[in-house]
C-alpha cells in the first residue's frame, strides 16, 4: 500500500503511524522532519505546483517501491505556514526487514530534498525574509542513489 499526500493542515503522526502499521509489518522505519526555528525563524511557508508536487512525491513513492521489497509506504508532505515544531514532512517505510525499510525512508528523504518541486520561504522575528535554495549537501546526499 502506498499512500502519499500534500496537505496544508497539521499531521497527525499518531493516527498515520496507527494507519500505515494496520498490516502488522515485520519492520518499520519513520522519520519525521520538523520546522526549526533558527536564527529566529517565525514562520517557514511552502508552496507548491499542485499537480507536479504531488506527481513528483508519487514518482519518488513507486521508485522507492520497486527499489525495496516495502509492503506499506507513507508519505506526507505539507504545504503553507508553518511555525517552529510543527511537523513538515512525514516518512513511514514498511517491510519485512528492517534493513529495507530504513534504506526507503533515507532514500525517501534525500530525494525530496532535490526531486520534488516546493519552495521554502524563510520569515524571521528581525523582519527578514528569504527563500531557500538547496544546498550542496541535498545534492550530494541525493546523488549517492543514483
Amino acid at each position: 500500500m502506498i499512500r502519499v499526500a500534500i496537505r496544508a493542515d497539521a499531521i497527525d503522526v499518531a493516527a498515520e503511524l496507527d494507519l500505515h502499521d494496520a498490516g502488522g509489518h515485520g519492520a518499520s522505519a519513520s522519520f519525521i522532519g520538523r520546522v526549526r526555528g533558527d536564527d529566529g525563524l517565525t514562520e517557514l511557508f511552502l508552496d507548491h505546483h499542485p499537480v507536479m508536487t504531488e506527481a513528483g512525491l508519487a514518482g519518488l513513492a513507486h521508485a522507492a517501491a520497486d527499489r525495496w521489497h516495502l509492503a506499506a509506504l507513507t508519505l506526507i508532505h505539507r504545504v503553507g505556514a508553518m511555525a517552529p515544531g510543527e511537523t513538515i514532512v512525514l516518512v513511514l517505510a514498511s517491510s519485512p526487514h528492517r534493513a529495507e525499510a530504513l534504506a526507503a525512508c533515507e532514500y525517501l528523504i534525500d530525494r525530496l530534498k532535490t526531486d520534488v518541486m516546493l519552495w521554502k520561504r524563510e520569515s524571521f522575528a528581525d523582519g527578514r525574509v528569504q527563500w531557500v535554495e538547496q544546498g550542496e549537501g541535498d545534492q550530494r546526499r541525493a546523488g549517492r542513489w543514483d
